[in-house]
């Protein structure tokens, strides 16, 4: 076998390993790791929107399907990485039960365009201060 075939056949290999990270075992759900933005949320901040990064491809989400903790999502974006980027209404995130100075879970679901379903969990603190100043 030449290098060149050699080369082939690694990087056949290591596209179908990155594929086999998008489709659940099983009939399971996919997890995706998320990362929140704040993830400290002041009730009392003027902020306008929640950030929500993850590390499920942009190409295979249904955008319109992703909520969070059943609030419907407000944009949605690709990031620098080929990733999905969720935005919320910081408004419509506030307004859910939330414990104050506790961690809260927040939940991000959707689906994918191979009709998936996914999800990822993040805890976020939430504390309701007035900011110095103001």
């Amino acid at each position: 076998m030449t290098s060149r075939t050699d080369s082939r056949t690694r990087i056949l290999i290591l596209a179908l390993l990155m594929c086999a990270l998008f489709i659940p075992l099983n009939g399971e759900d996919i997890l995706i790791m998320i990362q929140v933005s704040p993830n400290v949320l002041n009730l009392q901040n003027n902020g306008q929107v929640v950030t929500i990064h993850t590390d499920i491809a942009y190409s295979a989400v249904e955008g319109s399907s992703v909520s969070l903790n059943d609030v419907v999502i407000s944009s949605y974006k690709v990031d620098n990485r080929g990733f999905f980027v969720a935005k919320f209404l910081m408004d419509d995130i506030k307004a859910l039960p939330l414990d104050i100075g506790a961690l809260n879970t927040l939940r991000l679901e959707g689906s994918t365009k191979a009709g998936d379903f996914f999800s990822g969990t993040q805890e976020i603190l939430v504390i309701n201060i007035i900011p110095k100043g103001k």
